[in-house]
């Protein structure tokens, strides 16, 4: 069974960056598309931005667009969030998802992800 560790997290200044790591084991993650998803204090969670399983094609928030991006590394079956220009408004529980679905596109939707990871924390404040 896939079994999904998010790392990275931490305290950033605005402005700064950080890069999450999503690692995988139990399976390959070039089967899944991926989600990045946060959970800040007192909120529900919300969807970042997701690859999909094929073609590796994008979909991003529109609040995090020209700021985060997503890639994959298949050697070492991990995913990352590479995070820019960061704002207090990005704190919160940074989640990583897989969706088995085998597909071109992927979806922010948390009721399509399958598997979860822990989650880790980024904190944006001076």
């Amino acid at each position: 069974q896939l079994q999904l560790v998010e790392s990275g997290g931490g305290l950033v200044q605005p402005g700064g960056s950080l890069r999450l790591s999503c690692a995988a084991s139990g399976d390959s993650l070039g089967y899944y598309a991926i989600g990045w998803f946060r959970q800040a204090p007192g909120k529900g969670r919300e969807g970042v931005l997701c690859i999909s399983s094929i073609g590796g094609r994008t979909n991003y928030a529109d609040s995090v667009k020209g700021r985060f991006t997503i890639s994959r590394d298949n050697a070492r079956n991990t995913v990352y969030l590479q995070m820019n220009s960061l704002k207090p408004e990005d704190t919160g529980v940074y989640y990583c998802a897989a969706d088995g679905a085998v597909s071109a596109m992927c979806v922010m939707s948390l009721g399509r992800y399958d598997y979860w990871g822990q989650g880790t924390q980024v904190t944006v404040s001076s």
